[in-house]
């Protein structure tokens, strides 16, 4: 058995200046989910959520894009990912079927504190969903977070890269 030594010597790398460091990133997605709307009275009562994606990766056609979803939209786009894609996708935040129940002493579902609370794990369910090479082929990821409406007669396909 011939006693083996680990080469530690330094790689050479290119020194790095004010521009690598403190320049854009070479690839970056970022999305938030934020100012939350609740519309309509009674039972046609919902909220909607502001989406708003800057990247600047090839495969998204808009480099910045803003839309408004309501929580039945992120169903379905969780519903055609699992149904479509390969990527095993997160849970969205619960329906909160409690809070909907009538003679509750607060607004249930459009209670302010269950509506942030929801806007951050829609947010969370976003970015590790459009974070997955695999999921951002999915032409329904795209029409979510970029068309200003959802066809959900959409016909399945997986987008290219320009």
């Amino acid at each position: 058995m011939a006693d083996t030594i680990a080469d530690t010597r330094r790689l050479f790398t290119k020194p790095q200046n004010l521009n690598d460091a403190y320049g854009p990133p070479s690839n970056f997605l970022e999305i938030d989910v934020s100012n939350p709307e609740t519309i309509g009275v009674g039972r046609g009562r919902f909220t909607t959520y502001e989406i708003r994606l800057k990247t600047n990766l090839p495969i998204f056609k808009l480099k910045e894009s803003r839309v408004r979803r309501r929580y039945s939209d992120f169903e379905w786009l969780r519903a055609e990912l699992e149904r479509e894609s390969k990527v095993v996708v997160p849970p969205l935040p619960g329906k909160a079927l409690a809070r909907q129940l009538p003679f509750r002493g607060d607004d249930g579902i459009f209670d302010d504190s269950f509506i942030e609370e929801r806007r951050q794990g829609l947010e969370q369910f976003l970015n590790k969903v459009a974070g997955h090479p695999l999921a951002q082929n999915e032409r329904c990821l795209h029409m979510f977070l970029q068309d200003e409406s959802v066809d959900k007669n959409y016909t399945p396909s997986k987008i290219r890269p320009a």
